[in-house]
C-alpha cells in the first residue's frame, strides 16, 4: 500500500465510529418505582425520550411500580437477576425508605449504573417572618425546640435536611418538631398560612411564591450558590450542611460485565448529547452526572450517611 492509500485508510478509520459507539441498545425497560407524574416518573420518561431521540437505545419502555418509597419496585428489580435490559430510576428518597421501612432488599441487590440529576433543598419562611437568615432562625429554634418545620414524608429528603440543620444548630434532632406532609401543596399551604415557622423542600416547590414575594429563602443546601436562585447556602452562613435530592439509575443484579459496560457507556453518551443537556435546562434540573465505579462508591457512602442521619432523628436503629 502506497503512502497516499495508507493515509486515506487511517483517516477513514479515525473518522469511523467505534463498534461501541455505533451499537444501539435494544428493548430497554425503565421502571419508575412510583406513580405516574412524580419525580422518578418524569426522570424515567425524559431518559426514555433522550435515549430514543439520539438513537442510543430503541425501543425504550417505561412502566410504573408504585409503593413504599420505591421499595416494592426495588424488590421486583431484584427478582430480575441477570436481565441486562432492565433499569430502574431511584434516588435518595429510596435510600431512606429502605432504612425506615426495614426493606429486606437494599441497593446492594442492584447493579449501579449512573447518577443523573439532583435538586437542592431550601428552608423558607413567610415573607412577614422575623427570621431574616439562618442565624436568626437557629437562635429561635434553639430557644424553642417546638418550633414547627414542615416538609415531605417522615424519613424523606426534607426530614433528613431538617435533622442535619438541627444538629448543626446545636439542637437534638430527636426533639425537633418536624411536621410531615404527603405532598408539596400541603407543605406550601402550611407555611403560607403561618401554621409552621418554616418549611423545607426542593426550590422548585416554592419558586413561584418566592418570586411573588410571599416566601423568603433562608438558605439552600448546595455547596455553592446556584444560578437563578437568590439565596445563600447554609455553609456560607456557618452551618456545614449539604444535601441533594439526587436521582439515578440502577440495573438488575447479576448482569454480565459486558452488559453493565454497555449500559454505562450508553448513559455516558446520552449525558453528553444535546438532547439531554437541553432537557436539563428546560426542566431546571441540576446536572450531577456520575457513572461506573464512582457511582457505586457514592451509593455505598450515601446509604451509610442516610442511615446515620435517620438514626439521629430516631427513625432507624
Amino acid at each position: 500500500m502506497n503512502k497516499a492509500a495508507l493515509l486515506a485508510a487511517l483517516t477513514l478509520t479515525a473518522l469511523a465510529p467505534s463498534a461501541a459507539q455505533a451499537q444501539s441498545l435494544n428493548n430497554l425497560r425503565i421502571m419508575a418505582p412510583a406513580s405516574p407524574g412524580g419525580g422518578w416518573d418524569q426522570t424515567s420518561r425524559a431518559l426514555q425520550t433522550a435515549l430514543q431521540t439520539t438513537g442510543i437505545a430503541k425501543p425504550v419502555q417505561v412502566f410504573n411500580v408504585p409503593g413504599a418509597g420505591g421499595t416494592i419496585g426495588l424488590a421486583q428489580l431484584a427478582n430480575a437477576k441477570g436481565d441486562g435490559s432492565q433499569l430502574m430510576t431511584m434516588g435518595l428518597v429510596m435510600v431512606g425508605a429502605i432504612i425506615t421501612n426495614g426493606s429486606k432488599v437494599d441497593l446492594s441487590k442492584t447493579t449501579p449504573i449512573a447518577r443523573l440529576t439532583g435538586e437542592y433543598e431550601v428552608l423558607v419562611v413567610p415573607a412577614g417572618s422575623p427570621y431574616k437568615n439562618m442565624k436568626d432562625f437557629a437562635a429561635a429554634w434553639k430557644a424553642n425546640n417546638g418550633l414547627a418545620i414542615a416538609g415531605g414524608s417522615a424519613g424523606g429528603t426534607d426530614h433528613m435536611l431538617v435533622g442535619l440543620l438541627a444538629k448543626a444548630a446545636g439542637i437534638d434532632p430527636r426533639k425537633m418538631n418536624y411536621v410531615p406532609f404527603s405532598g408539596g401543596g400541603e407543605t406550601l399551604a402550611a407555611v403560607l398560612g403561618n401554621q409552621v415557622a418554616g418549611a423545607v423542600a426542593g426550590y422548585g416547590e416554592f419558586e413561584a411564591q418566592v418570586k411573588a414575594g410571599k416566601l423568603r429563602v433562608i438558605g439552600i443546601s448546595s455547596p455553592k450558590r446556584q444560578a437563578g436562585i437568590d439565596a445563600p447556602t447554609f455553609r456560607e452562613q456557618g452551618y456545614k450542611v449539604e444535601l441533594s435530592n439526587w436521582r439515578g439509575i440502577v440495573a438488575a443484579p447479576g448482569i454480565k460485565a459486558a452488559d453493565r459496560a454497555k449500559l454505562v457507556e450508553a448513559l455516558d453518551r446520552m449525558h453528553e448529547s444535546k438532547e439531554w443537556q437541553d432537557t436539563l435546562k428546560t426542566r431546571g434540573w441540576t446536572d450531577l452526572y456520575l457513572s461506573g465505579p464512582k457511582y457505586s462508591l457514592f451509593l455505598k457512602t450515601e446509604a451509610a450517611r442516610a442511615k446515620g442521619i435517620l438514626q439521629e432523628i430516631g427513625l432507624a436503629k
